[in-house]
């Protein structure tokens, strides 16, 4: 398990818990972030749990997909170096702490 800590494009921060081997995107819609949308369930088929991820562990995680890539090119708010998407970063005692930003829109 791992806490992380979602701050809203208006910075209201919110503290979630999330088990081992889901996603953020997951852990996310089960606790209630607002910011997070995940239309597509987490299938990358989609950019609306797009979301700006804690710049000192942003080289950790395993490199976006081609498929990821792609999508974050549909994105609603703006794609910087450290955009990822939720539903593609598997939350693991490693990420215990991370601090992950939201954008302004996701739709």
């Amino acid at each position: 398990m791992a806490k992380v800590t979602f701050i809203e494009h208006d910075g209201l921060e919110q503290v979630v818990d999330i088990p081992t081997g889901w996603t953020l995107m997951q852990g996310a819609v089960q606790s209630g972030v607002a910011g997070i949308e995940g239309e597509c369930g987490g299938s990358c088929a989609c950019a609306t749990c797009h979301c700006y991820v804690d710049e000192a562990v942003v080289d950790t995680l395993p490199p976006p997909t081609e498929t990821e890539e792609e999508m974050l090119g549909c994105t609603a708010s703006e794609r910087r170096s450290n955009s990822r998407l939720s539903c593609q970063i598997r939350v693991s005692d490693a990420l215990d702490g991370i601090v992950v930003r939201l954008p302004e829109a996701q739709s």
